[in-house]
């Protein structure tokens, strides 16, 4: 065996020989200088540099997932600064909140955070996408090209290679830690490891429970728990509605800080707000900044210099001293971003379309949506009611959808006509007594469904679809929906909750019973967001009718509007706006909305949901205009285009509701021939 120099080494507790190291160990002795590398870069104290400063020195973007490909530059959006430095190690901040505009630099801000830890503070991380598909896209199109184009990350982490388990798309290793992608729907994934860094990407569209087990945020700041006070959490997000927004919650509970820039005229801070913004009447090029100390409007070429100066500064006191919070809209895109012009067109263009708004609320002002649920007054209602020029269905109607609620003694079916834009009338109420427990019932719902009512133009229509509430005894609606058949005939069954872009899902098949016997998959079943179309449905409501002079001068009413018939009697008046929308909160203290009753007696709503599924069922939000000029055809009316309503130049209430209509990703369909009409 050699001799062996026994001299204290400057690392204490190791001698300078690395042999020690090795002996009783197949080690070499690269492996030994490897462990002791490592130890030494354990023990180094987190360095005094700040996440910012880092992206200046080592952050390459990509012309695949940038706009402006080259060098970062912190310089560019200013703002991102101080949001980026609150990431670093030396700040004291553990949980950081980003509520803000789309396209305003924040995912780049959490990815120069991601390249900091690889390549100075490395430990591990957590990045929670809302899915786990979009970790996938995440990990692809910003996470590989910021390792592959920033040298400083290339020698750190490792080429992706089939056979290295170290990299892979949801998983990158580097020496002192790793980052882990997932997506919020997995709770496997956020409950994989301990993680001293977590960055929550888009916190808004997450869902409300990870698989049923739990809030996905809660589920992924568990995680940090045994890092105590050198963990940091970041949680971005476009906001979404009043009462439902985590980003608003975590921002509302912080220091609220605001981004204050100096007013070029007078040198006033200020932070930008949507109000001050102006410009000419239906020329929104022309829009300035008004300043709220001089009132001198400010042009936009002036921004530059103004972001350059700014600074955040907290408008309130945050219960936990170590969390705080960012806002940020639109207003402080950088030059040759979203200009004050767009902004001021978009906003317009929004004008008469409540979603359009909601999103332009949240896309462009970085502000919840306050969604209004108030039940419009049933006197007010009937003070509306009108006759439909002798006909049954008004010259507007194209086609009938039913609703209908199965009650323990009677069945109550209320039949709607729509026309564009989701405009509709009320045809009929029908009430069938005897209980789905009796076959005469079933009978008599059955020749409703070859029921004709009178259009306008002397011919008939039956009912398109009708869909029955499965909510009280669903066996004997699936077996009557069966022998009924599917094409007219759609099962639902409501379900809690809001979902704006797909309020129907479905069919799933379910069992049925039939004649005794037990079919496996014999009956389809449609899923309704109820909850959409009540809001939907309130919010038609509150749209004015044009005056006798506007409908003189050829104005027609707005989409979505809700006729009423004389004979609709106060009863049922009552049983349409019998719920109100309501902000409850949980036992862990988490906020949600949902329908509360004020009245027992609540089916004449109910009805009008599941006839404006039906409506949905059959593809009425995804009709083209080919169909709609069929449908007015086969109808003999005239094609009813509403005309345009001016729109004032100064900017209403953002928080006001407009009228307007539910809308869809448009996706390419087969033309639509409807056959719901008899001559």
């Amino acid at each position: 065996m050699s001799e062996r120099n026994s001299t204290p080494s400057p690392i204490s507790g190791f001698p300078s020989d690395s042999n020690d190291l090795t002996e009783g160990l197949d080690l070499g002795f690269d492996g030994a200088e490897d462990i002791l590398r490592v130890w030494r870069s354990g023990m180094r104290p987190d360095p005094d540099l700040t996440v910012s400063e880092w992206a200046d020195a080592h952050r390459w973007l990509s012309s695949r997932a940038a706009a402006e490909p080259g060098h970062y530059r912190t310089a560019r959006t200013p703002y991102l600064r101080g949001i980026m430095d609150a990431l670093s190690p030396s700040h004291p901040a553990q949980r950081i909140s980003f509520m803000k505009a789309a396209q305003v630099g924040a995912t780049e801000a959490g990815n120069n955070w991601i390249g900091f830890v690889i390549h100075h503070a490395p430990g591990p991380m957590l990045a929670v996408l809302p899915t786990v598909e979009m970790a996938k896209r995440t990990s692809r199109g910003r996470i590989d090209p910021l390792i592959a184009d920033s040298p400083a990350l290339r020698e750190k982490v490792s080429p992706a290679r089939s056979r290295d388990a170290g990299n892979s798309m949801l998983s990158k290793e580097f020496p002192g830690g790793i980052l882990v992608l997932t997506g919020a729907n997995s709770p496997t994934g956020l409950r994989s490891m301990p993680a001293r860094y977590i960055f929550l990407d888009e916190v808004d569209a997450y869902p409300a429970s990870a698989d049923e087990e739990g809030d996905p945020v809660t589920l992924a700041e568990a995680r940090t728990t045994t890092f105590a006070h050198r963990r940091k959490v970041f949680m971005v997000s476009t906001p979404t509605i009043r009462g439902l927004s985590r980003i608003e919650r975590e921002f509302e509970a912080s220091d609220q800080r605001r981004y204050f820039v100096p007013c070029p005229h007078c040198g006033h801070m200020q932070w930008l707000q949507f109000e001050r913004l102006r410009w000419a009447k239906g020329q929104p090029d022309t829009a300035a900044y008004h300043c709220e100390g001089c009132e001198t409007p400010i042009a936009e070429h002036h921004k530059t210099r103004m972001l350059e100066r700014g600074e955040w500064r907290a408008t309130a006191m945050s219960a936990d001293p170590h969390a705080i919070g960012f806002h940020l809209s639109a207003l402080y895109s950088p030059l040759g971003w979203k200009s004050w012009g767009q902004i001021a067109r978009e906003w317009l263009a929004a004008q008469g379309s409540e979603e359009m708004l909601r999103a332009a609320r949240n896309t462009l002002l970085g502000e919840t949506w306050v969604e209004s649920g108030d039940a419009p007054e049933w006197q007010r209602l009937a003070d509306r009611r009108e006759v439909y020029g002798g006909a049954q269905i008004s010259a507007g109607g194209l086609f009938l959808t039913a609703g209908a609620d199965v009650q323990k003694d009677r069945i109550e079916v209320d039949v709607w006509a729509w026309g564009r834009g989701l405009e509709s009338w009320l045809v009929d109420h029908i009430v069938i007594p005897g209980g789905p427990d009796n076959p005469a019932c079933w009978d008599k719902l059955t020749a409703l469904l070859g029921q004709t009512w009178a259009c306008a133009n002397g011919a008939v229509m039956v009912i398109g679809k009708l869909a029955i509430d499965t909510g009280y005894e669903a066996p004997a609606v699936y077996a009557w929906a069966r022998k009924a058949g599917f094409d007219q005939v759609a099962p639902v069954k409501g379900l809690e909750g809001f979902n704006r872009s797909a309020p129907v899902s479905g069919p799933t098949f379910v069992d049925a019973t039939i004649g005794g016997k037990r079919l496996r998959r014999g009956a389809r079943l449609w899923s309704v967001a109820t909850a959409t179309f009540k809001t939907e449905t309130y919010r038609f409501l509150r749209i004015e009718r044009p005056s006798d002079e506007d409908r003189a001068a050829g104005m027609l009413d707005a989409p979505g509007t809700i006729h009423l018939p004389g004979w609709a009697d106060t009863e049922w008046l009552k049983q349409l706006v019998a719920e109100q929308l309501v902000t409850v909160r949980n036992k862990r203290g988490y906020a949600h909305q949902e329908w509360q009753k004020m009245r027992e007696r609540n089916e004449a709503l109910d009805c009008r949901v599941y006839a404006r599924a039906a409506a949905w069922i059959m593809g009425a939000d995804r009709w083209d205009e080919a169909t709609w000029r069929r449908l007015e055809a086969q109808a003999g009316v005239a094609t009813r285009l509403p005309a345009a309503n001016p729109v004032d130049a100064t900017p209403p209430d953002p928080a006001r509701p407009k009228a307007g209509t539910l809308t869809t990703p448009r996706r390419k369909r087969r033309a639509y021939t409807p056959n719901f009409m008899r001559d």
